[in-house]
This record gives structure tokens, C-alpha cells and sequence, in this order.
């Protein structure tokens, strides 16, 4: 069964500002309105990302919107398929879409009205959790949904309020999350035969803005990105701030590695609740090299 981290307490909640920020640059002109779900398509080697109220889900190549695919009303989260196309959070349910964009399968409605899909991932068994919130944001409204291989959906943790990033550790015994009002990055237990997660325990205290989406470095660190902090924080898994990249927009919504040797960050940010002379480059793509590889990234394997 799997184990938790046995880091200190007090080591979790660690503060420790590096000398010197790091500054990603500009990569694309404002594409979103809301962007999100920052990922790497290794098939397309392209970047990926959703524009959450759009309902679209965009593809970059080098610093240029390729395309824009509608998929729903809303769209939360995305992840490549093994064998080609994408999975994908829409609305009030799952869709599987095959290599040309059309709809191969689409799952049952998960929950009513007042809801909608947010961030996800996929465990290293290639499963899909994607979390559901309450369109208000009300507490414990939440809900991670695990969509497994046969298709079949099952609530995989409840009582959540703003579901937002979700990695695995690279051996597959532990899940990474945020539920952005707790102000933390948690451990959970992972059972990888069954997809079961387990205790939530926090492993670093997030400062500077609200944590939200995150991605995972080869050595185990945590690149976090800050809603209203303007920048993306690498905590490592003693709860250690341990580097800082700054973004010129304010709401920094996620953040994916990819490209050229897999040490460039990729980095959205949002317009939403913005007048339009306010925070110009918000809904652009942001890049940094941080000099340290990705950790892998798992397909949907089915």
C-alpha cells in the first residue's frame, strides 16, 4: 500500500525566498479570455491549453495560435489519449475526442446545475480525475471525478471547493492538489491498482497569491501557478520555497513543462473580471527555460 511523505510538520510550512526571481517572457499575443490547462501534446509536440468559458481548446505552435476546437459550453481540463486524440472535461460530463477532433464517446452527466468542470490530470495507470466546483465557488461544492480506462466515472474525493492542479510523484504512490481556499499544496495516498486516493496531509504553505494550476519537475518539485500573485513558485516537497518566476500578468492560472529538452515552462494566465485596458498581456502565454527537466506526464490509456 502506498506510504505518506514523512516530512516534518514544521518543514512543510517552510518560507524560503530565493536571492533572485526569474522572469518568463511573453510567448503569444492574448489568446484566451480564461486560459487554462496548460499541457504538451507529444503527439502534435505542440502546446495545449482550454479557454475555460470559451469552451475551446487551443493549440500553439511555437508563439502562434494554431487552431481552436470547440468542445462545450465550459471546458475544464484536457489530457492526450495513448493511441491519439484527447480526453477531455466539458460541461457536466467527459468527452473522448479521436485524432481529428470528433466526439468517439461522451460519459453520462455527473452532477446538475450550478456546477461545472475545473483542472485535472491523469494517475500513471492512465486514469483521468478531473474536479467539479460550484459555479459561485460555495464551500465543499467540489468533487474529483475519476474517469477510468472501461469508462466508467466514479467520485474520487468529495467536499472539495476550487479543485485545481493535480500531479503524480513519478513511482505513482502519490497525488499532489490543490483546493485553491486551503492555501496549500497536499499529499494524498494513491492506491494504483485501484485508483484510490487516501489521506490528505499539506506538504507546502503557498504565499503570494491563491495557489492554483501545477505542474511537476523531474527532482519532485512543485511549480505552482498564483492566481493574483503574478508569478509561478517551485515548492519543494519539504514545503521549501525554493524559486520564484514572475509573469507579467496578475492571474496566473497554470503552468506545463514541454519544448526543447523539456525544461521550458509554459505558463497561462486570465483576463477574467478584467476591463479591457487592465492588465494587457493577461490571456497571453507566457515561457521560461527553469533549467530542470519535466517530470513525464501520463496519456489517458484508453
Amino acid at each position: 500500500m502506498p506510504t505518506t511523505i514523512t516530512a516534518p510538520p514544521d518543514h512543510r510550512s517552510t518560507v524560503h525566498v530565493p536571492e533572485e526571481a526569474i522572469r518568463a517572457e511573453q510567448l503569444t499575443d492574448v489568446v484566451t479570455h480564461h486560459g487554462e490547462g496548460m499541457g504538451w501534446d507529444p503527439a502534435l509536440s505542440r502546446l495545449r491549453l482550454v479557454d475555460v468559458f470559451a469552451g475551446d481548446l487551443l493549440t500553439i505552435d511555437g508563439g502562434l495560435l494554431e487552431s481552436r476546437l470547440h468542445v462545450g459550453d465550459v471546458v475544464g481540463a484536457w489530457r492526450p489519449r495513448a493511441d491519439g486524440g484527447v480526453v477531455v472535461a466539458v460541461d457536466d460530463r467527459f468527452l473522448l475526442l479521436d485524432p481529428a477532433g470528433g466526439v468517439e464517446w461522451t460519459s453520462p452527466s455527473l452532477f446538475g446545475p450550478g456546477l461545472r468542470m475545473n483542472d485535472g490530470g491523469c494517475d500513471r495507470q492512465g486514469r483521468f480525475y478531473c474536479g467539479s466546483m460550484g459555479v459561485d465557488a460555495l464551500p465543499g461544492q467540489g468533487t474529483l471525478w475519476r474517469l477510468d480506462q472501461d469508462r466508467t466515472v466514479t467520485p474520487a474525493l468529495t467536499d472539495l471547493t476550487i479543485p485545481n492542479g493535480l500531479v503524480w510523484s513519478v513511482d505513482g504512490r502519490h497525488a499532489y492538489h490543490v483546493d485553491t481556499p486551503r492555501g496549500s499544496v497536499d499529499v494524498l495516498q494513491h492506491d494504483g491498482s485501484t485508483g484510490a486516493l487516501g489521506r490528505r496531509t499539506p506538504v507546502a504553505r503557498v504565499s503570494g497569491g491563491d495557489p492554483d494550476g501545477m505542474a511537476q519537475d523531474a527532482d519532485g518539485g512543485l511549480w505552482v501557478a498564483l492566481w493574483g500573485g503574478s508569478a509561478v513558485h517551485r515548492y519543494s516537497l519539504d514545503g521549501t520555497l525554493t524559486a520564484v518566476v514572475e509573469v507579467d500578468a496578475a492571474q496566473v492560472s497554470s503552468c506545463a513543462f514541454g519544448g526543447p529538452g523539456d525544461t521550458h515552462l509554459y505558463i497561462t494566465t486570465s483576463r477574467q473580471g478584467l476591463g479591457d485596458a487592465e492588465d494587457p498581456a493577461a490571456g497571453a502565454v507566457f515561457c521560461v527555460d527553469v533549467d530542470v527537466e519535466g517530470a513525464p506526464v501520463a496519456a489517458f490509456a484508453a
